[in-house]
């Protein structure tokens, strides 16, 4: 039985309809995880943060996690200077003891109550178009409202959006370089000064070596 062409048209329409209002409903919702996750980032709320953050996310600050406890100053020397920022931020700003009973998660909830995940990741910054494919998405990175070349990345995880950090790391890199490059130091002396700039205290050589 042949349907009508009108029948069929409808159908279609209905369809279209159907996967715009579902993308539509995708796109809120990402938008809605970036400003849960900025929210709580601005009021140092870790483990409401750590809720929006992804399995990419949550691996890295594993490693970096193993990289705290194992490093010594040869391994530290080949790290991008933004994984030297947050080892040498963990180990100067974190007791032995709770290094060594953290996980990946909890040593992001930590990082973030203790100001080491920086309010200036966020405070200035918003998502602009939201492009979904299947259980990827990436949102335009804007910044003190203008759009930039950058995008934040989400990934689809246990039904929930969620931000994978890392996908700006290489960006953040290349900027703590210029920083470093501009302040006329060397890049450790400039990551030390840092450091006491935000503590009041100077790091020891101790920051340089392994706590196992």
């Amino acid at each position: 039985m042949k349907l009508p062409l009108k029948f069929l048209a409808l159908l279609m329409f209905l369809f279209v309809a159907q996967l715009s209002n579902a993308q539509k409903n995708e796109k809120e919702a990402v938008q809605q995880s970036f400003e849960n996750y900025k929210s709580a980032i601005l009021n140092d709320q870790g483990e409401d943060a750590a809720n929006y953050i992804d399995s990419r996310t949550v691996a890295y600050y594993s490693k970096l996690l193993e990289s705290s406890k194992t490093a010594d100053s040869v391994q530290i020397e080949s790290m991008s200077i933004l994984d030297k920022l947050m080892l040498f931020s963990i180990r100067h700003r974190t007791s032995k003891e709770d290094i060594l009973s953290f996980d990946g998660k909890s040593l992001f909830v930590h990082a973030v109550k203790n100001g080491m995940v920086g309010k200036n990741s966020v405070a200035n910054n918003a998502i602009g178009e939201v492009i979904i494919d299947k259980d990827f998405a990436k949102a335009e990175f804007i910044n003190n409202g203008r759009k930039t070349p950058f995008y934040f990345e989400f990934y689809k995880e246990e039904g929930s959006w969620k931000m994978d950090l890392t996908a700006l790391f290489p960006v953040s890199n290349l900027a703590f370089q210029n920083l470093a490059e501009q302040s006329g130091e060397n890049e450790n002396d400039y990551l030390f000064l840092i450091l006491e700039l935000l503590t009041g205290n100077k790091p020891g050589p101790e920051i340089w070596m392994p706590l196992e």
